[in-house]
């Protein structure tokens, strides 16, 4: 998007990817994104295996070809809108690259408008587009090739465009009496024959801002099964907010009410190095001078002062169970963050 309708410094378009493999011993996520209204576009990837956290991330002047998206070693290609994508990281000298190829295993969904007024000014007003997939390629990680085969490497993507908080940081203004909350899960997932994505955000008083969750077949013929209120029910770390497990329940209109068990296997901490937010000189769109940039920056979970640095949203490699007696296992994201006071939260 060249000129989009609004002079808002914080519009956005970006691409999120996830690849995980079904044993939990691994899981990346990658973004690419443009910001319009601030000249720029950059991207990350994050992965996470065993103790290690690896980052490698771009920054460059936008330009004028929305079409271009390669930033230094990173490009997205769309093979069959909607359907296939490849997303490359070319070698560099940070120890992480890959080539693979995206395949959906469901029709792309629309989400449900994401609009939060905070102190009387517009901080969210997003759409987001949301798909299950496998994958197929390659990851070379520290001078290892990892093989990637459908079968074994499972993972979502999403596209999202409109309002949030990138860039350089701005005055803070009002917004210094209160930093807000967000208590929040996101978890797309699939099983053989379909999946399900589920989506909600509560404020601090327990109220929904947002909410969907739907049951996706392969078919595109087969209407999207709507199933009702979600219930979000987590079970912390003692002393922290780390989701042990949780148990997501769903309430079909006319339909049974059931359950579905989460256990995250493999934390990913989304925001540590990649842009979200955490690292004062590299934010999403934020300016990095008229040269592509590419830095590299790699943790060690094990080391008390790393594994420090791990908080914020989480987006954990998770195992997903029907509890209705059948066996069904799946395999997904599970994102969730819960930030300041909520009723269901210990002060």
């Amino acid at each position: 998007m060249r000129h989009v309708a609004t002079s808002d410094r914080n519009f956005y378009d970006r691409y999120y990817f996830n690849v995980h493999d079904t044993s939990g011993g691994l899981m990346m996520l990658v973004g690419l994104g443009q910001y319009p209204n601030l000249g720029v576009t950059d991207a990350f990837a994050v992965v996470r295996r065993g103790p290690w956290h690896r980052v490698v991330r771009a920054s460059r002047e936008l330009g004028a070809n929305r079409m271009d998206t390669r930033v230094g070693p990173f490009r997205v290609e769309v093979v069959e809108g909607l359907r296939t994508l490849r997303v490359v990281l070319d070698e560099t000298e940070h120890g992480l690259s890959f080539d693979l190829t995206w395949d959906a295993s469901i029709p792309a969904q629309l989400e449900p408008p994401h609009h939060i007024r905070w102190q009387e000014r517009v901080v969210f007003d997003s759409r987001r587009l949301a798909q299950t997939g496998r994958w197929t390629g390659r990851i070379v990680l520290d001078g290892e090739r990892i093989d990637v085969t459908p079968d074994a490497y499972w993972g979502s993507r999403d596209r999202s465009w409109g309002i949030r908080p990138v860039g350089e940081p701005e005055p803070p203004g009002i917004q210094v009496k209160n930093a807000g909350t967000f208590y929040w899960v996101y978890a797309p997932f699939q099983f053989e024959d379909h999946s399900v994505l589920c989506i909600l955000q509560e404020d601090e008083k327990g109220r929904r801002l947002l909410e969907e969750a739907v049951r996706v077949y392969p078919d595109p013929e087969r209407e999207p099964e709507h199933l009702g209120r979600l219930d979000y029910r987590p079970v912390y770390a003692e002393g922290t907010r780390d989701v042990v497990t949780a148990t997501l329940g769903f309430h079909p209109p006319g339909g049974t009410p059931f359950e579905i068990g989460v256990t995250p296997v493999l934390p990913v901490h989304l925001m540590v190095g990649t842009g979200y937010g955490l690292e004062p000189d590299w934010k999403h769109g934020m300016y990095q001078g008229p040269e592509t940039v590419v830095q590299g920056v790699a943790y060690d979970t094990r080391v008390p002062e790393d594994a420090a640095r791990m908080w914020g949203m989480v987006d954990a490699v998770a195992r997903y169970e029907y509890r209705d007696g059948s066996g069904r296992t799946g395999f997904g994201l599970f994102e969730y963050w819960a930030l300041g006071p909520h009723p269901t939260l210990p002060e």
